[in-house]
């Protein structure tokens, strides 16, 4: 039984790494592919698991309906966003931004969750959060640097999860489905969904090279897949508070793996504004 810290730094390392996965796979294919060979990945592994577990595929139209706006709030959109925010801008910004998402959640319970009530620690979390968002992108030199398309397109991905979150805890909280049966059928509809964009709208690539096409197995393989499988099991042995604080140590692992692995530029105030959006963060969730 590995002991949940190993379970923590694999969880930091290949949500981390994600984002150079997603980075090289652009090289070789289409965004949308990209996410599509994501989806189908991660969904395979989770099949094997659920075969070997002898547990059925979620039963019934309306929940199959229900997980199918769940895949697409919480797996094919933002994956998507991300892959082509990618194009336009570094890995390590892109994983920034993913952290801003406790942040949108917060704006977002107190619109639709009336039992969601903000205290003053969580607004000055959120103040200080985009904050952060406003250093690294150096707001007081005009975003120079900074394609504003690639960084508008990952904070909207941020801002897909916490929408997805709140679905489910609408429409799903409560059911009798283990997670790995919900979570395993809202994979394979936000697959289908992109299969079927992505045969309209991208061209099979002219050839096939090693890197992008090992890049994007891993990022479903090891980043979807079995980062569920990790993040369910962190959950169950230390609890969702202590669990979520792996969305501090992603950014960090995103950043040096950009920067070691790519060679991407760092400037000064990548690091300290992604030092305020964590901070943010962890007052926004803190109770």
């Amino acid at each position: 039984m590995l002991d949940w810290r190993v379970k923590f730094a694999a969880l930091s390392l290949v949500w981390g790494f994600s984002f150079l996965f997603m980075k090289v796979g652009n090289r070789g294919f289409a965004p949308l592919q990209v996410t599509l060979g994501r989806l189908v990945a991660g969904s395979a592994v989770l099949l094997v698991v659920l075969a070997v577990k002898r547990q059925p595929l979620p039963r019934g139209a309306g929940l199959w309906l229900r997980l199918a706006v769940a895949g697409f709030l919480l797996n094919a959109l933002p994956f998507a966003l991300f892959a082509y925010s990618e194009q336009r801008i570094p890995s390590q910004l892109a994983g920034i931004c993913n952290a801003t998402s406790p942040l949108w959640g917060m704006v977002l319970s107190v619109v639709a969750l009336a039992e969601d009530r903000p205290s003053r620690r969580r607004v000055a979390g959120l103040g200080l959060g985009f904050l952060g968002v406003l250093t690294v992108l150096g707001a007081w030199q005009g975003f120079r640097g900074v394609d504003p398309l690639g960084a508008t397109l990952a904070l909207a991905a941020s801002l897909s999860y916490p929408i997805g979150w709140i679905w489910v805890r609408r429409t799903l909280a409560g059911r009798t489905e283990s997670h790995l049966t919900l979570t395993t059928g809202q994979l394979l509809l936000a697959a289908a969904q992109v299969a079927i964009v992505t045969a309209f709208c991208t061209h099979l690539p002219a050839s096939v090279e090693l890197a992008p096409t090992l890049s994007v197995l891993a990022l479903g393989a090891l980043g979807t897949g079995f980062a569920f499988l990790l993040q369910y099991g962190l959950v169950a042995e230390v609890g969702p508070t202590t669990a979520q604080t792996v969305t501090y140590v992603t950014p960090l692992v995103a950043t040096v793996a950009g920067v070691a692995v790519l060679g991407e530029a760092l400037h000064w105030n990548t690091p300290v504004g992604a030092v305020i959006v964590l901070l943010g963060a962890a007052l926004v969730q803190r109770r």
